[in-house]
């Protein structure tokens, strides 16, 4: 694997499957933003072939910044962001407006401050947050694993994660799971009736399906591997997700001794499709190299995703891309030179929210950026 390309398998750590800790490379193009004046200079915003994105626009600068996800009113973004100009040393998670944000100012924090977050959504209402996190067991970050140089890329399954739901002004009304073992990677259905995450209570990473008040638990994944990212098609019938499938026997066994540390290696991965109820399990893509960070269009007969199958290698750039469920109509989105994920449609379909490194001014920071959509 190329010396770069640890710098973007630390953003699969974001990809509401897994823990955000983010290192990666900047754009290496353009001027970016002037961190010493608040002022953006000569920038690369836009690209002449993002044809779908209209009127691009930053969200925010500076920091590591993934995982933004709308209100159902589509006014308002929740995301989780590493800081230090904010004070925060792993990701927490804070809201912030679509319009009227002021660049400058640290946003409002939603939750504890502890531990280490991930994957947060907005509930029906908009008055409350679902997310996982690790507070319970640490005030701090829990730590990251020790890489020795020639080992594979990990990232941590922290066994600490439960998935909680807070109000807006971060006061924890509920704990939705508690059983021993990992549980994150939650999102809701647009019907506000069900929540997908990814747990290892079964002793592997699978899907599970619950109501909103952590009820009702169901398991819809069963195959060996890594299952998560997962997200509801609009209609709510649909279930799209992430998946490695180790089958050849040193690749099984290097998949349970991780698991066994609490590890994941996530390189390899392809895109799943089932119905709400785990039936019809499909898969969509066969690209090779990891494919992740899965959306449904608002059409709900096609995906947006990120993924690196272009590069030809384990490496850079990741870009979007979409695809029919049936695998079909292939077709590149973004064309920036490093890095672009985490994609979502506001519930109107006017706008997509993504994450990105261009406009970095050469750093490592990861900022959030708004399109209007065109299809």
């Amino acid at each position: 694997m190329r010396t770069t390309s640890i710098f973007l398998f630390a953003l699969l750590l974001a990809a509401c499957g897994g823990n955000h800790e983010n290192e990666h490379h900047g754009h290496g193009e353009g001027e970016g933003y002037d961190h010493s004046t608040g002022a953006t200079k000569k920038s690369e915003m836009h690209y002449a072939e993002e044809t779908h994105l209209k009127n691009v626009r930053q969200l925010t600068y500076g920091g590591d910044n993934a995982e933004a996800y709308w209100s159902y009113d589509d006014t308002r973004l929740v995301f989780q962001a590493k800081n230090e100009r904010w004070g925060t040393s792993c990701d927490q998670i804070y809201i912030m407006p679509v319009e009227g944000k002021k660049d400058s100012l640290p946003l409002q924090m939603i939750s504890t401050g502890k531990g280490r977050t991930t994957c947060s959504y907005f509930m029906p209402g908009d008055t409350t947050i679902l997310y996982a996190s690790t507070h319970l067991l640490h005030d701090s970050c829990p730590p990251v694993p020790e890489r020795k140089h020639g080992d594979p890329y990990v990232w941590p399954v922290y066994a600490e994660f439960d998935i909680f739901v807070s109000d807006l002004e971060g006061n924890i009304i509920s704990q939705l799971t508690n059983e021993p073992g990992y549980d994150a990677e939650a999102t809701l259905s647009p019907k506000g009736d069900k929540i997908v995450f990814t747990s290892t209570r079964s002793g592997d990473l699978e899907l599970y399906v619950m109501d909103i008040d952590g009820s009702n638990v169901v398991q819809i994944t069963d195959e060996l591997g890594y299952d998560g990212g997962a997200f509801f098609s609009p209609d709510g019938s649909k279930i799209v997700w992430r998946a490695s499938r180790p089958t050849k026997p040193e690749d099984v066994e290097l998949y349970q001794s991780l698991l066994a540390k609490n590890l994941v290696q996530p390189t390899e991965m392809e895109l799943f499709v089932c119905n709400v109820d785990g039936s019809d399990k499909h898969q969509v893509t066969h690209l090779g190299g990891a494919n992740w960070a899965p959306f449904f269009h608002p059409s709900g007969e096609k995906l947006v995703f990120s993924t690196n199958h272009h590069t030809g290698e384990a490496g850079f750039p990741f870009n979007l891309f979409m695809i029919n469920l049936d695998g079909t109509g292939l077709e590149q989105i973004t064309y920036d030179g490093v890095f672009d994920a985490f994609p979502m449609f506001s519930y109107s379909g006017k706008y997509l929210v993504w994450g990105s490194n261009r406009n970095n001014g050469r750093t490592h920071d990861t900022n959030l950026f708004l399109a209007e959509w065109a299809d």
